[in-house]
């Protein structure tokens, strides 16, 4: 990549503003899933028809298909390595609220949106300088160097949008979403399972708010397999506690609830400090993937593998690349690494690096997955997706008790 390109747009759009977020008063049932939402759930989901979430119609982009339309995180590993050879990503700069009809409009593969209202000038540059670091591959790095595309920043002027009404409680999730999950599944893999868990606890607490996510953070595994932004727990931290502080001044929530799919512990604590940083007085936050350890750290299962694969299918069928998944599930299970050997050569970045490259021209290259593939067989989403509501009800719970007992 030869360097970013900036283009600041000195106009305003005449669009639609943002729509309030609808809530209901509906409760989950005793076992905490609402089935009227999931009519054709069984307990053995892997075998039955596609399970669609109706996610909240929120005024930030999700992806809703696999390797289609403008959301760059929509796209597996080896489609969007095809797309970005030819296309510029677009990186948008807007104010929170900007509705995603006008992101997606920005380019054929827009990045998630950074925002004004979170950064200073300084925080700003650090943060392109760190995109442009990673994105799509690692500075110096051979799949790099090979690349012509460039990098466009597009940044919207500052605009205040209408905000939905807020009752109590506005949530969101900080995940890294621009993290290849292999070849089989998004991008936005992570960002995905905290919205499903989001999107169905506002039918149980209508005091919800679901407000956009923080779609950059801390990683490792993703960077040697290019298509990953990693901007650091340092620049992490003061991201979100800009953007806590944005998002209290634009919603004038009574608290905020946090919550993480992503997992790793530096970035786990990177949000932590940051919210305790903000102005946010009442706060929790939690890793959505902690009552499912059993199933993915304890079976060497961390990323792309079977316990990620069974939840996104769980979301919508049509957001796995279903000409490789199942029926390719061997294939997957070579080209996977072992959580181990991910960990060790973490420690070593340049190595990770030449150990990916130099795979990628083997008949079995290294192809993102960090766990087992195979562990699907003996895992059930519906199990792991109630999991994760019942802590996030629990913690919603216990959030409006302290807000009320104020």
């Amino acid at each position: 990549m030869a360097a970013i390109a900036w283009i600041v747009l000195c106009f305003e759009h005449n669009l639609v503003t943002i729509k309030c977020y609808p809530t209901t008063k509906n409760q989950f049932p005793e076992d905490g899933l609402d089935k009227s939402r999931f009519p054709h759930i069984e307990p053995h989901i892997h075998s039955k028809p596609n399970l669609i979430l109706n996610m909240t119609k929120c005024s930030f982009c999700l992806p809703k298909k696999i390797n289609d339309g403008p959301l760059l995180t929509s796209y597996s590993l080896p489609k969007l390595k095809e797309r970005i050879r030819y296309e510029c990503p677009v990186l948008p700069i807007v104010s929170i609220g900007t509705p995603a009809a006008v992101i997606e409009e920005l380019g054929p593969l827009v990045l998630p949106p950074l925002y004004h209202e979170a950064m200073n000038p300084v925080l700003k540059g650090d943060i392109l300088d760190r995109i442009q670091y990673c994105f799509p591959y690692l500075a110096d790095s051979t799949q790099r160097q090979q690349l012509e595309t460039d990098l466009v920043v597009i940044e919207l002027p500052r605009r205040e949008w209408p905000a939905p009404a807020t009752n109590s409680i506005a949530c969101f999730s900080v995940d890294t979403a621009v993290e290849e999950h292999g070849p089989h599944l998004p991008l936005a893999t992570d960002t995905l399972q905290s919205y499903a868990v989001l999107d169905q606890l506002q039918k149980r607490f209508p005091e919800l708010v679901i407000a956009p996510p923080v779609e950059y953070g801390h990683l490792t595994w993703g960077l040697p397999f290019g298509l990953s932004i990693d901007i650091t727990p340092g620049l992490l931290i003061q991201y979100v506690a800009g953007y806590v502080d944005a998002l209290m001044n634009w919603l004038q929530p009574s608290g905020l609830y946090v919550v993480d799919v992503h997992g790793s512990i530096v970035h786990r604590n990177a949000i932590q400090e940051g919210i305790r940083i903000s102005g946010c007085e009442h706060n929790k936050f939690r890793w959505l993937h902690e009552p499912l350890v059993q199933f993915s750290g304890e079976r060497g299962d961390q990323h792309a593998g079977g316990v990620e694969t069974a939840l996104v299918e769980l979301i919508s069928h049509d957001l796995i690349d279903q000409t490789i998944f199942p029926d390719q599930m061997n294939t997957l299970a070579r080209g996977q690494m072992h959580m181990d050997q991910a960990c060790e050569l973490s420690q070593d970045m340049p190595e990770f690096v030449t150990q990916v490259e130099d795979s990628l021209d083997s008949p079995q290259p290294l192809n993102g997955i960090v766990g087992d593939i195979e562990n699907y067989d003996y895992v059930d989403a519906r199990e792991m997706l109630q999991r994760m509501w019942n802590v996030a009800s629990d913690d919603v719970e216990q959030l409006l008790a302290e807000i009320q007992g104020d």
